[in-house]
C-alpha cells in the first residue's frame, strides 16, 4: 500500500514527504496525472474500507422495540423535536379576480367564506390538525384548540 502510495506522489511531481520534486518545479506534469489522481484515491479507500465494515448498520433502528443501545423509540425520536414547523391559523378564504384586487386600498373589507363564530382551521406546514376559536390573552390573539382532527378524519377528507 505505501508503494502505492509512493508511485502515486511521484507521478505527480511529489517525494513521500509532500515535497515537491525538481521535475514538478520545472513545469513538467505527467500524463498520466488522472490515473495517479484515482490511485491515491483507491489507496485512501482501501484504508478506509475496515473501519467502515465494522458498523454496517448506520440508520437506527425505529421498530416498537428498544434499540440495541437500549434507548426506545421515544429517545430516538427525541432528535426531531426541536425541528420547527410553520403552525397557521386560517380565518378564512375567498377567489378574488386581479382587477378587484388592484382595487384595494386602505379601509378596504374583503368578504371571506369562513362564518362569525365559525371554528377556524389550525394548520400545520399546510396540513389541517385540528379547529378551534379565537381567544385574547393579554392584548395578542390566540386560539383554543375545540377539535383535534385524527389521522383518520384527514385521509378521508384527502378522498373528496
Amino acid at each position: 500500500m505505501a508503494d502505492e502510495l509512493s508511485d502515486a506522489l511521484s507521478s505527480m511531481g511529489m517525494d513521500t514527504a509532500g515535497a515537491v520534486t525538481d521535475n514538478a518545479q520545472k513545469g513538467a506534469i505527467s500524463e498520466d496525472d488522472w490515473a495517479a489522481a484515482m490511485a491515491e484515491q483507491t489507496v485512501a479507500d482501501q484504508a478506509a474500507a475496515p473501519a467502515q465494515g465494522a458498523n454496517t448498520n448506520i440508520f437506527p433502528n425505529f421498530g416498537n422495540a428498544p434499540d440495541a443501545s437500549g434507548g426506545s423509540v421515544m429517545s430516538e425520536l427525541d432528535m426531531i423535536l426541536d425541528i420547527p414547523v410553520q403552525l397557521t391559523v386560517e380565518l378564512g378564504r375567498t377567489r378574488i379576480a386581479i382587477k378587484n384586487l388592484l382595487q384595494l386600498a386602505h379601509g378596504s373589507v374583503v368578504e371571506l367564506d369562513a362564518m362569525a363564530g365559525e371554528p377556524m382551521g389550525v394548520l400545520v406546514n399546510g396540513t389541517l390538525i385540528a379547529q378551534g376559536e379565537v381567544v385574547v390573552v393579554n392584548d395578542k390573539f390566540g386560539i383554543r384548540l375545540t377539535d383535534i382532527i385524527t389521522p383518520s378524519e384527514r385521509m378521508r377528507k384527502l378522498g373528496h
